[in-house]
């Protein structure tokens, strides 16, 4: 060991990392903000509710929809997303289950259809866009083995808003993703967003604007 490492600043140190890493897992497990309570409506969009859910690995349920069809798990980031295709496009997706990476396929093209979610796939960097109403996904990360979606509520020059459930018990519902273009090519925050959905045209055009 290095001279000017002493073994007390070792003890210290690994007992600040451990203290983190035990903070982390409660407050994945515990709500440790006192001022909303998991279930509580914190935001709307398009008229759909977000929910707070507190810890992001709090479940409280499953949410179906009158004819069964499942929607997710209670407060959890996929459950909003589908939630909102279903009450304000009356869409089903084939697959009704999987974590929140799995909305992204990357055996699928770049603007072709992704049968599993019934939605046209784009790839960030690629040619298009995102638009209001898309589903952005995010790669999984370090503390989040399962990836995270949100939907795109405002686009601007600079920036996309995303509305988004669960993002841990003090992250806020509304949040601004730096956006840039470039020769043709559209690149939306960082390489852990790794594209978004989008109804195809058709399905889009059938339903008013709000």
């Amino acid at each position: 060991m290095p001279r000017f490492i002493t073994r007390r600043a070792v003890v210290v140190l690994a007992s600040l990392v451990l203290v983190a890493l035990l903070g982390l897992w409660g407050a994945s497990r515990f709500n440790v903000n006192p001022t909303h309570a998991p279930g509580e409506v914190i935001d709307r969009f398009e008229g759909v509710p977000v929910y707070f859910n507190g810890a992001i690995n709090h479940v409280d349920g499953r949410s179906l929809a009158p004819d069964g069809y499942n929607i997710g798990l209670r407060w959890q980031c996929v459950e909003f997303v589908k939630r909102y295709y279903y009450e304000r496009h009356q869409h089903r997706m084939p697959e009704a289950r999987g974590h929140a990476k799995a909305f992204f396929d990357a055996a699928v093209a770049d603007g072709a259809l992704n049968t599993a979610r019934n939605l046209v796939q784009h790839r960030n960097g690629g040619a298009s866009g995102p638009a209001v109403g898309d589903i952005v996904v995010f790669a999984p990360w370090l503390f989040n083995p399962y990836g995270h979606v949100a939907i795109v509520s405002r686009v601007d020059a600079d920036a996309v808003e995303i509305v988004q459930q669960n993002p841990g018990p003090f992250g806020t519902s509304r949040e601004r993703v730096p956006l840039a273009t470039s020769d043709g090519r559209t690149q939306l925050g960082t390489g852990r967003v790794l594209g978004w959905l989008r109804l195809p045209a058709a399905a889009a055009a059938s339903f008013p604007k709000l």
